[in-house]
Formats: structure tokens, C-alpha cells, sequence
């Protein structure tokens, strides 16, 4: 019998289905540069003209 092929991952070490292959770093980083940009922090909410949602509360105008 053959030694099933393994995968270290931050878990431990992984087996693999036979004829599957392992993730490699160059495809793992290209899956993350082809994500959407995310923010580093929380965005502030814009609430002036258009976009002010505490304006579109008001129920009437006097």
C-alpha cells in the first residue's frame, strides 16, 4: 500500500482525497487579490443632502 498523500494546514496535518491536489500559496494569494476591497476601519455614516437618513425620518417639513 501507498502512503495517502497529507497536507500541513494550522489544524495539523491533513489527509487528501486521492487525485485531489493540495492549494498552493500562489493560488491562495490569488484568490485573496481577487477579492473586493474590504475597509480597514468602520465607515462613518455620510449624513448630509441626498444621503442623510435622518432627514428622511422627518415626517414633515414645519
Amino acid at each position: 500500500m501507498t502512503k495517502p498523500a497529507t497536507e500541513p494546514t494550522p489544524e495539523g496535518e491533513q489527509f487528501l482525497i486521492p487525485g485531489v491536489r493540495p492549494v498552493s500559496q500562489r493560488e491562495r494569494l490569488e484568490r485573496l487579490m481577487d477579492a473586493p476591497l474590504a475597509p480597514r476601519a468602520p465607515q462613518k455614516p455620510l449624513n448630509i443632502g441626498l444621503f442623510d437618513e435622518d432627514a428622511r425620518r422627518q415626517l414633515s417639513l414645519f
